[in-house]
């Protein structure tokens, strides 16, 4: 069974109000492209990968009006895509949801929140709830919330085997809205707390499952990384090395993550690509994860990041190099497991 996470950049712009793809020469969210070029990318992209699920990160908004759910599979009905059904969560307000688009004839899955709702309540938080830790070391915890709840499923594949699926979206660290170098790093710091916290929270739910012998998967983007920044020193640690938590210790398990956190020499693989216009130059992170708990870990299994120019397949192949590339700032991350 293949498995897929991908955050596909300003998803929300190809979907009208009736959330029917927008197939026209008109701009996309994204930088110089149009939005049935976008469109074309994404669907060709889905083709090559062929997964049996993707979870997206930045799926087509909800809300009263508009169901990211609904989008994803007009979306698959406009092309004939298997992967033909969508399951969401919780509502956000950032036009950026959560959802899984998967293949109804491999699997099925159903949105399944865990946590508790109030703080008399033994155990983790619901994720659209509230969290309380001391953020800024001052004795009186802060509250501390998802921006973009994660998405917890429970799955079912054919086979009939039964696990635990967790889409997740952390919040970003940029200092957006600083106004000068001391308020840019004011803000980095306090995004940094929220964001570690937010990875806390998450990592006391997948704790919880383990020791409940389920099987887990959390897979999005976490915007962070072992390294990917200077605040990393500050804290000790990435909110990613919090989530896979210590080896031999519930831990779970992503090869890429394992590779950037020895950095021993070696090229660190990378999932987004970004342009950064005032230095006329292309920035490259690891942001993308496909971590499994210890049963998971055991079975056969293979991860690929569908990078443009550093998997060979993909830079080969100039028309899904090029839809790649258009389709967003991200790449698929896909793991083949035997389930």
């Amino acid at each position: 069974m293949r498995i897929a996470t991908w955050n596909v950049e300003w998803f929300n712009s190809l979907f009208d109000a009736d959330d029917q793809p927008i197939s026209d020469q008109n701009w996309s969210g994204r930088w110089n492209v149009k939005r049935k070029a976008q469109l074309d990318a994404i669907v060709r992209v889905l083709r090559e990968i062929d997964a049996d699920a993707i979870m997206f990160i930045e799926a087509p908004d909800s809300h009263a009006k508009r169901s990211a759910s609904l989008a994803l599979e007009n979306l698959a009905k406009r092309y004939h895509l298997r992967q033909s059904k969508a399951v969401t969560g919780f509502a956000n307000e950032t036009q950026q949801e959560i959802a899984l688009l998967f293949d109804p004839s491999k699997m099925t899955a159903e949105h399944d929140p865990k946590g508790t709702i109030n703080a008399a309540e033994k155990g983790s938080p619901r994720f659209d709830t509230e969290f309380a830790m001391d953020l800024d070391v001052d004795a009186t915890p802060e509250k501390v919330i998802f921006s973009k709840p994660p998405l917890e499923l429970s799955v079912k594949t054919k086979s009939g085997k039964a696990l635990r699926m967790i889409g997740v979206h952390v919040k970003s660290k940029a200092p957006h809205g600083a106004k000068n170098d001391a308020d840019a790093r004011r803000i980095s710091i306090e995004n940094r707390r929220k964001q570690l916290a937010q990875c806390i929270w998450l990592r006391q739910r997948v704790v919880e499952h383990v020791k409940a012998d389920d099987d887990i998967i959390v897979l999005g983007d976490f915007n962070d990384g072992p390294g990917l920044d200077e605040f990393e020193k500050l804290f000790g640690r990435s909110g990613v090395e919090v989530v896979l938590g210590e080896e031999g210790k519930n831990c779970l398990f992503d090869p890429n993550a394992r590779q950037a956190l020895l950095r021993h020499g070696i090229a660190i693989p990378t999932t987004s690509r970004f342009f950064k216009r005032m230095e006329n130059r292309y920035l490259s992170a690891l942001l993308d994860y496909i971590m499994v708990s210890g049963k998971l870990r055991q079975l056969k299994s293979n991860w690929r990041i569908w990078h443009p120019f550093d998997d060979g397949d993909c830079y080969n192949d100039e028309k899904l190099r090029d839809a790649l590339l258009t389709a967003s700032d991200h790449f698929p991350v896909t793991i083949d497991i035997d389930l």
